[in-house]
C-alpha cells in the first residue's frame, strides 16, 4: 500500500485524538458533577490514596473517539462492525462494572463469574464470525507455521476465546498507574497498524490508527497527575480491541510479543497467587500487578510508567520485525 493508505491511518488517528482532546474537558467536568469518583482500595500503595475522587469511566471517551474515527476514515465496512462490536461490548461490561463500584458502592463491581460470562459470550460471537467468514481465511500463527483453522474449527474457536478474553483482562490489570495502559496500548496499536498496512488490509489499519489516536488523546488527560481514569470501561474495551487487531491481521501469537507488557502484568498476578497458595502466604513480588512491585520498591510512579512504555516499545518493535519478516 502507498502513501494514501498511510494518510488514511493518520487521518483516523488524528480524528480520534482531537475528539478526545475537544470533548475531554466537558466530560471530565460532567463526571465530576455526577460524583463518579474513583474509589481507592486501602490494600494498594499508600501514594494512591490521594487519587480518590478522580473521575473514572473515562473509557467512554476513548470508545466514542475510536468509533467515530473508524467510521469516518474507513474505506469499507466489511470487518469493522464486528471489531467494534467486540471492543464496545467489552467496554459496556466494564461500564457496568464501574457503575456498580462508583454508584452502588459495591467495591468489587460485577462478580467475577458474571463478568467472565459476558466476555465469553462476546468472544464466542466474534469467533463464530471468523469461522463463518470465507474471506477471512485460515490463520497462520506467525512466527510459528501451522494452521489451527484447518486442523480443527473447535480448537480455533477456543483459541479465539482465550486471545480475546485474555487480552482484555491483561490490559485491565495493566491499568493501575496514570498513563500506563493508554500509552502501552497506543504503542501496540501502532505496531498493528503497520502490520495491517503491510498485509494490504486498510480497514484494519484504520481501526488500529483510531485506537492509537484515542489512547494518545486520552493520555493528555490521564498523564500524571491524572484528571480522569479510563476505568474498566476503557481497559476492557482496549484489550479486546487489541485482540481483534491480532485476529484480523492473522498474527494472534504475536500479541504475546507486541503486548509483552500486558503479558508480564498478567503473569505476575498468576505467579503471585499460585505461589501464595502453595506456600501458605509467602510472596514473590511486593505487590501485583507488576507495576505495583516497582512502586513499592521506591520507583516514582512516573518512572514506572515511562520505563514500562519503553519496554512496550521494545516489545512492539520485536513483534513488528517478526511480522514483517514472516
Amino acid at each position: 500500500m502507498g502513501g494514501r493508505a498511510v494518510l488514511s491511518v493518520a487521518y483516523a488517528a488524528g480524528i480520534a485524538f482531537f475528539v478526545v482532546l475537544i470533548l475531554g474537558p466537558s466530560m471530565i467536568t460532567y463526571l465530576h458533577k455526577l460524583k463518579f469518583g474513583q474509589s481507592i482500595r486501602e490494600v494498594g500503595p499508600k501514594t494512591h490514596l490521594k487519587k480518590a475522587g478522580v473521575p473514572t469511566m473515562g473509557g467512554i471517551l476513548i470508545m466514542l473517539a475510536f468509533t467515530v474515527a473508524a467510521f469516518v476514515a474507513t474505506p469499507s465496512f466489511e470487518k469493522l462492525p464486528f471489531g467494534l462490536f467486540v471492543a464496545l461490548g467489552f467496554g459496556i461490561i466494564g461500564l457496568i462494572d464501574d457503575f456498580i463500584i462508583v454508584v452502588a458502592k459495591r467495591s468489587l463491581g460485577l462478580r467475577a463469574r458474571e463478568k467472565l460470562l459476558g466476555q465469553i459470550l462476546l468472544a464466542s460471537i466474534f469467533a463464530l464470525y471468523l469461522l463463518s467468514d470465507a474471506e477471512f481465511g485460515p490463520v497462520t500463527f506467525v512466527p510459528f507455521r501451522g494452521n489451527l483453522w484447518e486442523m480443527s474449527p473447535v480448537l480455533f474457536f477456543v483459541f479465539t476465546l482465550i486471545v480475546v478474553v485474555g487480552s482484555a483482562n491483561a490490559v485491565n490489570l495493566t491499568d493501575g498507574l496514570d498513563g500506563l495502559a493508554a500509552g502501552t496500548v497506543a504503542i501496540a496499536a501502532t505496531a498493528y497498524a503497520i502490520i495491517a498496512l503491510k498485509n494490504g488490509d486498510l480497514e484494519t489499519a484504520v481501526f488500529a490508527g483510531a485506537i492509537m489516536g484515542s489512547c494518545v488523546g486520552f493520555t493528555w488527560f490521564n498523564s500524571h497527575p491524572a484528571q480522569v481514569f479510563m476505568g474498566d470501561t476503557g481497559s476492557l474495551s482496549l484489550g479486546a480491541a487489541l485482540a481483534v487487531l491480532a485476529m484480523f491481521t492473522k498474527t494472534p501469537l504475536l500479541l504475546v510479543i507486541i503486548g509483552g507488557v500486558f503479558v508480564l502484568e498478567a503473569l505476575s498476578v498468576m505467579i503471585q497467587v499460585s505461589y501464595f497458595r502453595l506456600t501458605g502466604g509467602r510472596r514473590i513480588f511486593r505487590m501485583t500487578p507488576l507495576h505495583h512491585h516497582f512502586e513499592l520498591a521506591g520507583w516514582p510512579e512516573t518512572k514506572v510508567v515511562f520505563r514500562f512504555w519503553i519496554l512496550g516499545l521494545v516489545f512492539g518493535i520485536i513483534g513488528l520485525i517478526s511480522a514483517l519478516m514472516g
